[in-house]
């Protein structure tokens, strides 16, 4: 049988690479430098995923928002120290992406991290993969769950959407997928639950990311939840 997809699109944080102590390091040294309350790693899964505009508020709280701009200075500086040695790649993605690539499928990653931050992420943590395309969010494009990224890339490579699985761990990917016209696919040791992807429109949720691979010619409804 024939593969019923050519290229595969991946969310970085959460899916890829498990940034989360990275991030709430970061953001718990940003709020102690600013005298402000500190959250429990817990709570920064729900901030993440929407930019880094939306985690610097939900860092803040609707109260300190005027420290914003000073909060977003502070905890790039530290996230960027931190992450080398508190994030790590989960197990088996190397595997799945040099098995992708092994198959000819092409590979795109579209994370809402700043493009800058997204590109050295994949330098520190998947050197040796290679990766069609690799976008972080730029200032004339839009933050997923608009389409508009997705689609860019998609035509960029030149691989219509419904040829794409897109991999995420969010329900802001699932829905970003399905604005695409792509096959969403939940990760389901990322940030969110099963229940935010399930709800959000995802094909089909895997457990561990070598399950993507029996995806490839089919993507039922429901397969593993």
């Amino acid at each position: 049988m024939e593969p019923s997809f050519d290229a595969v699109m991946l969310d970085l944080d959460g899916t890829l690479i498990n940034t989360l102590p990275a991030i709430a390091a970061a953001g718990n040294h940003t709020l102690g430098q600013l005298s402000r309350r500190t959250h429990p790693i817990e709570a920064y899964r729900q901030f993440v995923g929407r930019g880094q505009a939306v985690l610097i508020r939900q860092m803040l709280g609707p109260d300190h928002l005027h420290l914003a701009e000073r909060a977003t200075a502070l905890h790039r500086e530290a996230y960027a120290r931190l992450e080398p040695d508190l994030a790590h790649p989960y197990p088996d993605i190397p595997q799945l992406l040099h098995e992708l690539g092994r198959r000819g499928l092409k590979l795109a990653v579209l994370s809402n991290k700043p493009h800058d931050a997204t590109r050295q992420s994949i330098r520190t943590f998947l050197p040796d993969i290679r990766f069609d395309a690799v976008y972080g969010h730029r200032a004339a494009m839009p933050l997923k769950p608009d389409p508009a990224a997705a689609l860019g890339i998609a035509k960029e490579l030149g691989a219509s959407p419904p040829r794409w699985l897109f991999l995420g761990d969010s329900d802001i990917d699932m829905h970003t997928a399905v604005a695409a016209g792509m096959s969403p696919v939940g990760a389901a040791w990322g940030f969110r639950d099963r229940e935010q992807l399930d709800a959000a429109g995802a094909r089909a949720i895997i457990d561990q990311p070598m399950q993507l691979l029996t995806l490839l010619v089919d993507t039922p409804q429901h397969q593993n939840r």
